[in-house]
């Protein structure tokens, strides 16, 4: 199945009062991982006609190392199931640092909504995230 790697730094406003990240942030960057997952696949919330939504319907996150103010990472999301509306993603955080150590990981399943109602997942959608590509890669 289909995944992507980004990187990113802990920015000041996802930082708390002590200089780590504030533990729901991590989804912020989770969605940006999605966001270019599916521009990845070439696929368009917003077609002629079409109005697709992914809420989120359940969301986990384990620390497992702190992610201070300024540290680089980089995020990976993978699909990890696809349903027939629903898919779920898991993802883990590694910090920038010579053993790349692991700093989150966890999951989100989204499901698939159009025009404000649940909908099966669109084929050429699947079809993309089915793919072993890995976006950005030169296989793609």
């Amino acid at each position: 199945m289909r995944s992507i790697e980004i990187p990113g730094r802990i920015r000041w406003a996802d930082s708390d009062a002590a200089g780590r990240l504030y533990f729901p942030r991590i989804f912020d960057y989770v969605g940006e991982a999605e966001a270019e997952l599916l521009r990845a696949c070439r696929f368009s919330r917003r077609g002629p006609g079409d109005r697709y939504d992914f809420p989120r319907i359940h969301v986990e996150c384990q620390f497992h190392k702190v992610l201070a103010l300024d540290d680089p990472f980089t995020l990976r999301l993978a699909v990890a199931r696809l349903g027939r509306t629903s898919i779920r993603y898991e993802f883990e955080v590694r910090r920038a640092d010579a053993d790349r150590t692991l700093a989150a990981s966890g999951s989100v399943t989204v499901v698939v909504v159009l025009d404000g109602k649940p909908a099966e997942i669109p084929a050429p959608l699947r079809a993309a995230l089915e793919a072993d590509v890995v976006p950005g890669s030169h296989d793609e």
